[in-house]
């Protein structure tokens, strides 16, 4: 295969079909099936830009120097023009040989309206085409549609108060018609999904990221983190003087602080944003998580990748999928596949009975959010998204972070809690007030993107796009920044995931002016309003299944629908 020709449409739909791993970047046509394996941010990175023009995410994760190897990888290149995007396999991407793949079109304004009309209407054909193939039966199909539920709903339209909405369906119709209204509403808000458009914001993109390179924002500020280590010993060696004399709910609640103040650094170093070094920020990444926290690094590289990449989808982004504790929107009230976890979130009684009441127990999880993160960590040290590594050049990895994490049980489990405290009553107040002081930083991973839109507008949507669509940043004064360690730049940092911490504050402004040029709304809200805005989003879609519940009760009591 001669690596500079050039490889058709077709060509590249056919290797995707036999099964191989193909990734566009800039002109270039890229086999990774060798490297999927191989890849340290894992294979599901990959997958998920298979049959797409890569590149700006490429560009945004990989350094210069790791760029320049992309093109050994290279089986041809593309053809001249737009690259048209089609949906991955591991997203329901269907391609078959010698066939153009089909693509589900760009959704206009005029289109989903009707979409959302017709969900919502007793009498519209899509209705009782769904229930009858035979359009003789369209009264039968009538009949159907009169027994359904017929609900009463709250529905939230952009950031306005929440309204009362009459909805008749099933239960799955009016998830359909509920993930058609968050579509709707993200068409009207945002610049359209019209390919010349979203190419148009790539072209600016790619210039502002230019322009970030060119202006030093990748330079990382050593001097910051002097100051940040100065930081963490004090709260390390504060907490140990009080365990020295004895105030144990003291020497807890500053441990509680150091470990919430470090992970932000092994934040930085899993996105290699300290040195740029694979195996130095990695093993920066390590010591801080694994040996001083607990978690495994590895872990969270494994799904922080794939939450960058598919920032909000409610299939494929571990981090908003937790049924059946929360749901941020109606799309898991049908239960899905995460391709993740390869595993199944039914929806079922205790997700009927708990997310009602979401609202309320956000707090109190996130208090005490620190505990599934162990047992998350060591789920991955013993699974085989870790033992993958063990033939790349990242071999090490699982074995040291096996290490380091035993190493921190045998330290905080054994040495402090068993051997230094006194009493049972003592022990279990130190693990809770060390642990319940760590909130604020769930609280500010949940933030940026709980509230967020979590509608899929198609493959023709710009990576800038996209993720200014699902992020949130939060406002706060320059003096308050080590508290919120940089997460409150979410946006910012999901456009430049590798820009030390340190500069976001300075590229907030670049990103501000990219945003007024392109018209993509930047949502940018203060701690407080934040909070409010993630809590409306979960009473919304907790009253949401309320009603469904309420419903269904009275449908097995009655035989009747009703509105409830």
């Amino acid at each position: 295969m001669d690596r500079d020709g050039v490889l058709s449409a077709c060509a590249v739909h056919d290797l995707i079909a036999d099964g191989h791993t193909i990734v566009i970047y800039q002109d270039y046509v890229l086999r990774l099936d060798s490297w999927l394996d191989k890849h340290p941010g894992g294979r599901l990175a990959i997958l998920h830009m298979v049959g797409k023009d890569a590149t700006d995410e490429i560009d945004a994760y990989h350094r210069p120097a790791t760029l320049k190897t992309m093109k050994a990888f290279r089986i041809g290149r593309k053809p001249p023009g737009v690259w048209t995007n089609t949906t991955p396999p591991i997203r329901g991407g269907v391609y078959k040989k010698n066939k153009i793949p089909e693509i589900v079109e760009d959704i206009s304004d005029s289109e989903e309206s009707l979409l959302s009309d017709s969900v919502a209407s007793l009498s519209d054909k899509s209705i009782l085409t769904a229930l009858t193939s035979d359009e003789s039966d369209v009264e039968g199909a009538i009949k159907q549609v009169k027994a359904m539920p017929v609900l009463k709903t709250l529905w939230r339209d952009s950031d306005g108060p929440l309204k009362e909405r009459v909805f008749t369906g099933t239960r799955e119709a009016f998830t359909d018609w509920a993930e058609n209204q968050d579509i709707d509403r993200d068409l009207r808000d945002y610049p359209s999904v019209d390919p010349a458009i979203q190419q148009d914001i790539a072209r600016k993109y790619k210039a502002l990221h230019q322009r970030v390179h060119d202006e030093g924002f990748y330079d990382c500020p050593y001097l910051e983190y002097g100051k940040e280590m100065a930081r963490y010993t004090t709260l390390f060696v504060s907490s140990m003087v009080a365990l020295r004399y004895e105030w144990y709910m003291t020497s807890a609640f500053f441990l509680g602080l150091f470990w919430h103040q470090i992970m932000f650094t092994a934040h930085d170093a899993g996105h290699r944003a300290i040195t740029g070094i694979f195996e130095v920020d990695t093993l920066i990444g390590m010591f801080i998580g694994d040996f001083c926290c607990g978690l495994s690094i590895g872990w969270w590289k494994s799904s922080h990748n794939v939450h960058h990449l598919v920032t909000n989808h409610p299939e494929h982004d571990p981090d908003i999928q937790n049924i059946p504790l929360f749901a941020t929107t109606p799309t898991f009230f049908q239960s899905i596949h995460s391709t993740y976890y390869d595993f199944k979130f039914a929806w079922d009684a205790v997700a009927d009975f708990l997310v009602p009441y979401q609202k309320y127990t956000y707090y109190p999880v996130m208090g005490i959010a620190r505990f599934n993160l162990y047992l998350l960590s060591w789920l991955h040290v013993l699974s085989a998204k870790s033992s993958s590594l063990g033939n790349s050049k990242a071999w090490w990895i699982r074995p040291v972070e096996i290490t380091f994490m035993s190493c921190y049980w045998y330290i905080f489990g054994y040495l402090l809690l068993w051997c230094t405290l006194p009493t049972w009553t003592i022990r279990v107040a130190f693990v809770l007030v060390s642990h319940v002081v760590t909130m604020p930083l769930h609280v500010q991973i949940t933030l940026s993107h709980w509230a967020m839109s979590t509608s899929d507008l198609g493959e023709s949507e710009s990576f800038a796009q996209r993720q200014l669509r699902t992020t949130m940043d939060v406002d706060c004064p320059a003096w308050l920044d080590f508290i919120h360690g940089g997460l409150q730049f979410q946006a910012v940092h999901h456009l430049f995931p590798r820009v030390p911490r340190h500069n976001l504050r300075r590229l907030q402004v670049l990103v501000k002016e990219f945003c007024r040029e392109t018209g993509i709304p930047y949502t940018l809200l203060g701690f407080v309003d934040g909070n409010e805005k993630v809590l409306g989003r979960l009473d919304e879609v907790g009253q949401q299944v309320k009603h469904l519940v309420n419903c269904q009760k009275y449908m097995a009591e009655t035989g009747e629908s009703g509105l409830h």
